[in-house]
């Protein structure tokens, strides 16, 4: 019987790897310069640090707060079918969910807006909304037309969808236009009325072609803009909860499967319908904290989001196992 021998057996293909591996993480050399160095295409550099990889001969460690964050992020894309997710880290103070959550769609933003393919851009309005424009960079896009995607509130506020909408615009240097109606109409019928009308049918065709667009998502209580200050007089949220309501997008007030409430509210909304959503490019929705996770899981259960911005604590539980679309 032949005798294993003292020493091992060179495996080329193992060599090649770690000589790819080197050159790349070591050395700091680009893909295209590795494959000059070893006589060899990019192609092959490419797919030689893939199996570097994954058998273990390269293992790489980040030392930051955002390492949880990207684990999250290609959790929730698989998990819930996204295009993206953006998860910004659990802050010290649980109230400063949505200033981390509004940093981060700012950050986003800068991004989606810098984009030339992006000509029409629909801006949704809330807290979460609000505090992102203090963190989108200033450009030009003279190109560019920021559209609101809702009715506003009657009042004042910094909130509204006029003042968010017109902020937004002057910060990249864009037009922009509004969707000039309330966001409930008194009754069915003059909600009727307001769509039929000409400036209304091709303003909802004109939100409909956005390239893009920002929303967010608001919780069944009074800490939601909505639920506080745009409530019609007559409908109250005890009423709202008793039909099962779990909050609203853009309006529509939902259940936890993502299906409008059987409430006269939801014939009186001024705006997109939201099936309407499924033909925008890139709906990013934009909402964190515990509270909001039946709202986000049920517009997530619809299909309706594209890019989701949300906070740690918010994200672990949007992938926790579910048992009858509770968390178990």
């Amino acid at each position: 019987m032949a005798r294993a021998p003292k020493l091992p057996i060179p495996d080329p293909d193992e060599r090649f790897l770690a000589q790819v591996a080197w050159a790349y993480y070591v050395e700091r050399m680009t893909q295209e310069r590795v494959a000059e160095k070893l006589g060899t295409t990019r192609l092959r550099v490419n797919k030689a640090l893939g199996e570097a990889l994954r058998r273990g001969l390269v293992r790489i460690s980040f030392d930051t707060a955002y390492a949880p964050c990207a684990e999250l992020e290609g959790a929730l894309v698989a998990r819930w079918g996204l295009r993206g997710a953006y998860v910004a880290p659990a802050p010290e103070q649980e109230d400063d969910v949505g200033l981390m959550v509004g940093a981060a769609l700012g950050h986003l933003l800068s991004e989606v807006l810098a984009d030339p393919a992006v000509r029409l851009f629909g801006m949704s309005w809330g807290g979460t909304l609000n505090l992102a424009t203090r963190f989108v960079a200033a450009m030009r896009r003279p190109d560019l037309e920021v559209i609101s995607v809702m009715g506003g509130l009657t009042r004042g506020s910094d909130l509204n969808s006029f003042e968010i909408t017109t902020r937004l615009a002057d910060l990249v240097g864009a037009q922009h236009s509004y969707f000039t109606a309330p966001l409930y109409a008194g009754s069915a019928e003059s909600r009727d009325t307001i769509l039929g009308l000409d400036v209304f049918r091709d303003l909802l065709a004109k939100l409909r072609s956005v390239d893009a667009m920002a929303i967010a998502a608001g919780d069944l209580s009074t800490r939601s803009l909505l639920m506080r200050d745009g409530l019609p007089a007559d409908v109250t949220l005890e009423e709202l909860r008793a039909k099962g309501a779990v909050g609203d997008l853009l309006g529509w007030v939902l259940d936890a499967q993502g299906r409008p409430i059987d409430h006269p509210i939801n014939d009186r909304v001024v705006g997109m319908a939201l099936p309407d959503l499924a033909g925008i490019p890139n709906v990013i929705l934009a909402a964190g904290g515990l509270h909001k996770v039946p709202i986000i899981r049920a517009a997530l259960l619809r299909g309706w989001v594209g890019t989701l911005v949300t906070d740690e604590g918010t994200a672990r539980a949007l992938l926790a196992p579910t048992l009858n679309g509770v968390p178990s």
